[in-house]
């Protein structure tokens, strides 16, 4: 293969390091239709279709296929799809996306710009696959899209520098959001708050100006079913909602912390919209109203989780705290709060098969019945592998359980 297929996206070469990791990528190879993004395919209740797994797990945890190092630092989740999987790090000041297959054979590993090197240096934002394209979004805030087949740059755009937005403390956390041709990112600037782009052509379809406030390192989320559809997301104090085809701000409501940092993605259930935020800022349920253009207050708690997510199940939402530490069980229509233990907290919360899977900032991976009455842990393994935080949010696809931590990524077998 010629060395000009390891080629820096945007101009510069690899590092020889980075180049020698390369084993067997074969460019315009097929792909299939198989999209993947942050949180699970509705981003709202974060459920993965799976079925068919373990009720509960060998002693030591379930079986370990296979393990990678050498991702480079980094916060971001894996994305799988179409035979592949996607993660990305941070290598010298470089962000580099590794390509494995499923049986956690390397593809390929290439660079694909710049990365945050700041306080906790690394990725953030996850890999959106979309119809044939990798969206990669850098903490320092170029978005820029991939052909999936070849891994050739098919647009980029700076969009801090290219809409006068302003970067956050921790650096943009946010990963990409497609409804169909458009593209949602926050550069958070005063005139172009929150944008839309052409996901083909990275082209500017819409620019909002929203409230003006700085990005607040969440991931937005996609309503649809009302008189107009809906982007939700949060920014520096509020909760906003706007029309997804122009931008149009439709409503805002009060939501802050003592650092005003939310980086979790609203949970949407059957008119209501939950969202849950660290630093002691609690969780505030919202109801729309006149047809998706406006909100009503419906309860608010303590609960704060500050970046491990929420799952909704039937009428109980799961979650950990982070001042307000436990892992907490929550009636979804009044806020109260149906349990709390110490265990578990804070962590990462995700669901599938009718279980929760939750991940410990202290390693621990454990199997809960999702019963709102009390607490019931079925079974748990540590993660020894890697470096750095348990932050990342796992995945779960075709039965396995992806788990990434620093610079590692590990592949549990759970059906």
């Amino acid at each position: 293969m010629s060395f000009l297929i390891f080629q820096h996206i945007i101009g510069r070469t690899t590092r020889p390091d980075v180049v020698s990791e390369v084993r067997n990528f074969v460019p315009n190879s097929p792909v299939g239709d198989e999209n993947s993004q942050w949180r699970g395919p509705t981003r709202s209740g974060y459920f993965y279709d799976e079925t068919g797994l373990l009720t509960q797990w060998p002693a030591g945890g379930p079986r370990l296929l296979w393990y990678r190092d050498n991702l480079g630092d980094g916060y971001s989740s894996p994305a799988v799809a179409n035979g592949r999987v996607y993660v990305t790090g941070l290598h010298a000041n470089d962000l580099v996306l590794s390509v494995f297959d499923l049986n956690g054979e390397l593809l390929v590993r290439r660079i694909i710009g710049s990365e945050w090197t700041g306080s906790y240096p690394g990725t953030r934002s996850t890999v959106t696959v979309n119809s044939g394209k990798l969206y990669i979004f850098s903490a320092t805030g170029q978005l820029i899209a991939l052909c999936e087949k070849t891994l050739e740059q098919v647009w980029m755009r700076d969009v801090l520098r290219e809409f006068d937005g302003r970067n956050i403390r921790w650096g943009l956390t946010e990963s990409p959001l497609i409804v169909g041709d458009k593209v949602f990112v926050a550069p958070g600037g005063r005139r172009n708050n929150v944008i839309a782009l052409n996901k083909n052509t990275g082209e500017l379809v819409w620019s909002s100006p929203a409230l003006g406030e700085p990005t607040s390192y969440g991931s937005p989320l996609f309503i649809d079913g009302y008189a107009v559809p809906l982007i939700v997301t949060n920014s520096e104090r509020h909760i906003i909602g706007l029309n997804a085809n122009t931008g149009e701000l439709l409503w805002s409501h009060p939501q802050t912390n003592s650092h005003n940092i939310h980086p979790n993605t609203p949970l949407y259930s059957n008119g209501m919209i939950f969202s849950t935020t660290g630093y002691g800022g609690g969780s505030v349920m919202l109801r729309l109203t006149n047809n998706g253009r406006g909100v009503e207050y419906v309860w608010s708690n303590n609960v704060d989780n500050q970046m491990g997510g929420a799952v909704k199940l039937n009428n109980t939402i799961f979650t950990s705290g982070h001042r307000s530490r436990g892992f907490f069980a929550i009636d979804w229509n009044t806020g109260n709060i149906r349990y709390s233990v110490r265990q578990l907290s804070p962590s990462v919360t995700i669901a599938a098969d009718g279980m929760l899977f939750v991940y410990s900032d202290r390693g621990e991976v454990a199997l809960v019945r999702p019963n709102p009455n009390q607490f019931e842990m079925v079974s748990s393994f540590n993660i020894t592998h890697g470096t750095n935080q348990h932050w990342a949010h796992p995945v779960i696809h075709n039965g396995v359980l992806y788990i990434r931590r620093g610079d590692a990524i590990m592949a549990y077998q759970i059906r």
